[in-house]
């Protein structure tokens, strides 16, 4: 069973889905005005790990991650570069995917652009107006914060603390110092969509409500996820705005990861501290940025610094040289004595026990020298290289499960557990050729106990033509 650390109610729970065996999980994405940078790596690497370890516990996730591409940022920025909003926002999208290219992450089942799902937004709003829950003032619409009974839940503030120091700005037309945008009056020479009160565009809450309900389908998430900054308001006004509509629990569950300072201090361009994703990919493996993100705990806030991924560097590069080694080896099915396998069952008992236990990361990537270490003594005895390579695939495995993807692995990463699969080393094995090899080989495999091998026999030349061999094992009772 996993647990996870809810934010809502601020203990482990254990995690059970409305629907068995499926998650419905969500992530807030970027606002595109400029390059990702090293906070956004981490938010983005540390849900991905998630999710991949939901898939490997067996869940069917579906994941959705949104892009901001309208926002107060960008109109700013637009005509601080004096271009057109829309300008800038496809050459940031441009490289937000670059990014995620570049760190091995996959893309989300759908990635929901807040300008694609503006009518929605506008239903959404009627909907709180209709039940008395937002008010129309001067072409801008706000939710009366008043009166939704459960703000304050997620952060834990009352609505008295939350009031101290917040001022009615004269160009606003709220009723009350807490209330919040939902829609904004468009100014002149601003992007605007039309609507019942006028052109306008719509607030920055809004957009993630009615985007994770509308593509997750569903009004309750399994899980809802983000960095600490964002409880409130952002995650604070999410819950209050479908709640008010749906009556429904918005969320089952919250998880919000520690901040990314450098050096010790908060990033900042003014400081000259500001390095974007880029930068540092320039310099290091992803795989070596990933382990340097593994050795904290998510919720954790973290210390970004080049000496940190210098020595993560040469810790990484042990685990290359050693795979490297048994790439050279002669290629054959893995044997392995009952002691060994038992040793490489404990290591993946302590990896699984440390990741259901609210995704311990620091504790599950160790497993990994472990193994290493393990691997390197039957390297060292030149009669055991079977039991190297059982080893070495072993470290493979749950290396992917986190994420990483060892060059010098090529051609031994094994992609399922009753099988051995071999990439000719001439390809390239990134997180789509994974993902493309893995439902093949399923595939095959639900054939073959079918008994249709006509059907298996076509996936294999499939996969040959991928440059895949498969070869299977005597599966364990």
């Amino acid at each position: 069973m996993i647990a996870i650390y809810n934010s809502l109610t601020r203990k482990k729970e254990d995690f059970v889905p409305q629907v068995p065996g499926e998650v419905r999980m969500y992530t807030c994405g970027v606002t595109v005005y400029d390059d990702c940078h090293v906070g956004h790596a981490r938010s983005l690497y540390i849900f991905d790990v998630i999710r991949k370890y939901l898939e490997y516990r067996g869940f069917k996730v579906r994941f959705v991650r949104n892009i901001t591409d309208i926002d107060d940022k960008i109109i700013n920025r637009a005509k601080e570069l004096n271009v057109d909003w829309r300008e800038l926002v496809e050459k940031y999208i441009g490289g937000y995917h670059r990014d995620l290219e570049g760190l091995g992450i996959r893309p989300g089942d759908s990635e929901p652009r807040a300008t694609e799902d503006i009518p929605e937004m506008i239903r959404y709003i009627q909907g709180l107006i209709e039940k008395g829950f937002a008010y129309e003032g001067g072409g801008d619409v706000y939710f009366a914060v008043r009166k939704f009974s459960g703000y304050g839940k997620l952060s834990g503030q009352a609505l008295d603390e939350m009031e101290k120091g917040v001022r009615i700005d004269p160009s606003e037309n709220k009723k009350d110092p807490l209330d919040f945008a939902l829609w904004k009056k468009s100014r002149e020479g601003e992007p605007s969509w039309p609507s019942p009160w006028g052109p306008g565009r719509p607030g920055w809450h809004i957009e993630c409500s009615v985007m994770s309900q509308k593509f997750l389908k569903t009004d309750t998430l399994d899980i809802h996820a983000g960095g600490l900054d964002l409880i409130f308001p952002h995650h604070e006004n999410e819950i209050a705005q479908a709640e008010a509509l749906t009556g429904k629990p918005f969320a089952r569950t919250w998880i919000h990861h520690g901040l990314l300072t450098i050096d010790g201090r908060k990033m900042s361009k003014s400081l000259g501290n500001f390095y974007t994703i880029q930068d540092v990919l320039k310099r290091f493996e992803a795989d070596v940025l990933k382990l340097f993100f593994l050795s904290a705990h998510y919720r954790s806030a973290m210390d970004f610094t080049f000496e940190g991924l210098d020595n993560t560097k040469k810790a990484y590069e042990k685990i290359e040289r050693f795979l490297a080694e048994l790439a050279r080896t002669e290629r054959r099915e893995a044997g392995a004595s009952g002691q060994l396998v038992g040793e490489a069952g404990a290591l993946r008992e302590k990896f699984e026990k440390a990741m259901d236990d609210d995704f311990n990361t620091a504790v599950a990537s160790s497993v990994l020298f472990e193994l290493l270490n393990l691997g390197y003594i039957y390297l060292a005895q030149k009669k055991n290289m079977d039991a190297a390579l059982f080893v070495g695939r072993e470290l493979v495995e749950l290396g992917s499960v986190l994420g990483l993807h060892f060059k010098a692995s090529q051609k031994i990463r094994p992609m399922s557990r009753g099988y051995v699969v071999e990439f000719d080393g001439n390809i390239r094995l990134d997180e789509r050729t994974e993902t493309e090899v893995e439902k093949l080989v399923q595939e095959r495999d639900e054939a073959r106990k079918k008994k249709n091998f006509k059907k298996a026999d076509e996936i294999r030349d499939q996969l040959r033509k991928l440059g895949v061999t498969v070869k299977d094992k005597e599966r364990s009772a």
